[in-house]
């Protein structure tokens, strides 16, 4: 079976793909776009998600489509669902890396550690300190208690915070997607760490907004399009909540007009947080070995999303 695959993985995966593979290796959109038209198996992420998403919509043969990522945004699920292709994505590959970013912006909210990175580029001593919170006894609420969510809540365990996830179903004493809205003003932080469906589209506005403590923060590690980013400006221009801290937003980049960039009190880190890492390519050459196996052999994949939920 033919496997289109990039170059640059090749180190890591050559030596222990299924003699059943015939592997074709890219470097380029031009050279992926002519190998994958008749390809049993894809790996064909690229730095920009427009040339992924037009390479495997492509394939028409695909029976097994892989991506590194967690997110699914690139590809068309309807279509890969059409045409009987498996997608498998790389949930958990980052979430250590997400999770600890997740933390790092609440301890830096917390803090004001922004203020005081400023002060120092200004060569200034202030003699009180810009945040005085601690993470110790407060609440966080965690939208998405999946890999990610579930890290980020073992980690601010750590710090003595209390943790209520959120899942589709209300599993192990999460909140259901129904019973959040009504308890979000008593949560001090607000993490997004759900996958990015229709469902999630714009689910924190501004009645969500309102609704949360005046001193809460909202923490994004997910995906931008689940804020509305109109409302999140005006309540923090408006002093609703004490600030944000996102990692994600829409559109990407962020063009340098925005007026997100200058809103009160938003601590940016421009989709960082799962880049902030060495193991990233090596895990992911990992499962995909892992899944290529359990695909030659007709046994269970590793991360096979259901391309009706979205994740």
């Amino acid at each position: 079976m033919k496997a289109v695959l990039p170059a640059l993985a090749r180190p890591l995966i050559e030596a222990g793909l299924p003699a059943e593979i015939d592997a074709h290796w890219f470097t380029s959109r031009e050279e992926a776009l002519a190998m994958i038209t008749d390809a049993d198996v894809g790996w064909v992420d690229m730095n920009r998600p427009g040339w992924t998403s037009e390479v495997a919509a492509a394939g028409a043969r695909l029976k097994w489509l892989s991506t590194v990522y967690a997110g699914i945004d690139a590809f068309d699920t309807a279509l890969l669902k059409a045409r009987g292709t498996i997608l498998t994505n790389g949930s958990g590959i980052n979430a250590i890396a997400v999770a600890e970013y997740a933390v790092m912006g609440m301890l830096a909210a917390a803090k004001r550690y922004d203020e005081v990175v400023r002060s120092a580029d200004r060569r200034e001593w202030p003699t009180a300190a810009p945040g005085r919170v601690e993470l110790f006894e407060t609440r966080a609420l965690i939208i998405g208690y999946g890999t990610i969510g579930r890290m980020i809540g073992e980690r601010l365990a750590a710090f003595g915070v209390a943790v209520t996830g959120v899942t589709r179903s209300g599993r192990d004493d999460t909140l259901s997607p129904d019973q959040w809205r009504d308890r979000i003003g008593t949560f001090d932080w607000v993490v997004l760490a759900a996958p990015s469906t229709d469902a999630t589209s714009a689910m924190i506005g501004a009645t969500e907004l309102a609704a949360m403590k005046p001193g809460a923060w909202l923490i994004n590690i997910a995906r931008g399009d689940m804020i509305d980013q109109d409302a999140l400006i005006a309540a923090l221009e408006g002093r609703q909540i004490a600030g944000a801290f996102l990692d994600v937003v829409a559109p990407e980049p962020l063009p340098a007009d925005h007026p997100l960039w200058t809103a009160p009190n938003v601590l940016h880190s421009m989709h960082l947080s799962g880049r902030s890492q060495t193991k990233m390519f090596m895990r992911a050459a990992a499962l995909f070995l892992k899944n290529a196996e359990a695909f030659v052999a007709g046994t269970p994949m590793t991360n096979v999303v259901d391309l009706d939920a979205g994740y």
